[in-house]
């Protein structure tokens, strides 16, 4: 197995497919000749031509609108948009559109296509670059949101979105992008969408996180010295409750982190679900570290604004003391 990082691994999942499917075809602002902003298709068009790698004009919803007629007429178009604060432009042609295309033709149409987006803070990134939009999509009923926390599962869930019949937003953490490396097959696999992880087992709490924060959750559990059971969810929508379900049902107790703002973010939904399913189980309150309710302030203050490893382990202890 080769050692990766997140743009490694990516970058063969995309490889492997186009070499497996000639139906897949990528397009985006500079994905061709420059390998994308953070070169994750670096080489891609050289090795399979400027048709099957298409540079496009600056133009979100063109790039979207253009995505869904290419999927609807039998293609697998992957769509890059160079960060995530500019899925905005397109939001439309997703929620609308692409979302709704199954359900509006009865089944007639789908739209298989996977929407790559880099995601999140923690790069010393202008506004509108380093934001973390999950719950807006996941919000959406047709569209499924994907965010792997490293190489490995990056490849496997990758090389599922690809294969999947309907749209996939595909998040990819920005500051894990070389962070981090990973022993990833150099074989094709593929990881469930709707499965989370168990990165590590516990019985005193359960810590409940996803992409780049997934790191940030293992420091805080190490320096703890508690048993924390930690789960990467991997797949915002459809999310895998029932993994979520029986590690609190063990445990008692429950931490969520995210980068998002606090309020409507993903967190609210896990914590509501784990109350419904697990109230009778419950040692303490679920608390919740998160992003603040705030715009992601400029370079000085990022790294206040991000779930740091020592926040984190305040809301284990925390919740432990209660």
């Amino acid at each position: 197995m080769a050692n990766l990082t997140l743009v490694q691994a990516i970058n063969l999942a995309l490889i492997q497919e186009m070499e497996k499917d000639d139906r897949v075809i990528l397009l985006g602002e500079d994905v061709g000749a420059n390998g994308g902003v953070f070169r994750v298709t670096e080489g891609l068009q050289k090795r399979f031509g400027a048709n099957r790698v298409v540079d496009t004009p600056l133009a979100e919803s063109g790039i979207i609108g253009t995505s869904i007629g290419l999927a609807m007429a039998g293609l697998r178009p992957v769509p890059e948009i160079q960060f995530e604060g500019f899925l905005g432009p397109a939001y439309d042609q997703l929620c609308s559109h692409a979302a709704r295309m199954r359900t509006r033709t009865r089944g007639a149409f789908t739209v298989p296509m996977t929407v790559r987006v880099p995601v999140g803070g923690g790069i010393h990134a202008p506004e509108l670059h380093s934001d973390s939009p999950e719950a807006f999509y996941a919000h959406q009923p047709g569209l499924k949101v994907v965010m792997p926390s490293g190489p490995y599962d990056a490849k496997g869930l990758l090389i599922s979105a690809l294969r999947d019949p309907d749209p996939v937003i595909f998040f990819e953490p920005k500051r894990i992008y070389r962070a981090i490396r990973e022993e990833v097959p150099e074989d094709e696999y593929t990881i469930p969408i709707g499965k989370a992880r168990v990165v590590c087992e516990g019985t005193d709490l359960t810590v409940v996180s996803w992409g780049a924060s997934v790191i940030q959750c293992m420091q805080a559990i190490e320096a703890c010295g508690r048993s924390i059971e930690l789960i990467d969810l991997r797949t915002i929508y459809p999310m895998d409750m029932e993994t979520v379900e029986q590690s609190v049902s063990k445990t008692g107790r429950c931490v969520i982190v995210h980068e998002a703002p606090r309020t409507c973010g993903v967190g609210s939904e896990v914590a509501t679900q784990i109350m419904e399913k697990c109230f009778l189980h419950l040692e303490a309150p679920v608390q919740r570290v998160t992003g603040f309710d705030t715009i992601m302030p400029y370079y000085k203050l990022e790294l206040e604004y991000l779930p740091d490893a020592a926040r984190i382990q305040r809301g284990i202890e925390d919740c432990l003391a209660y």
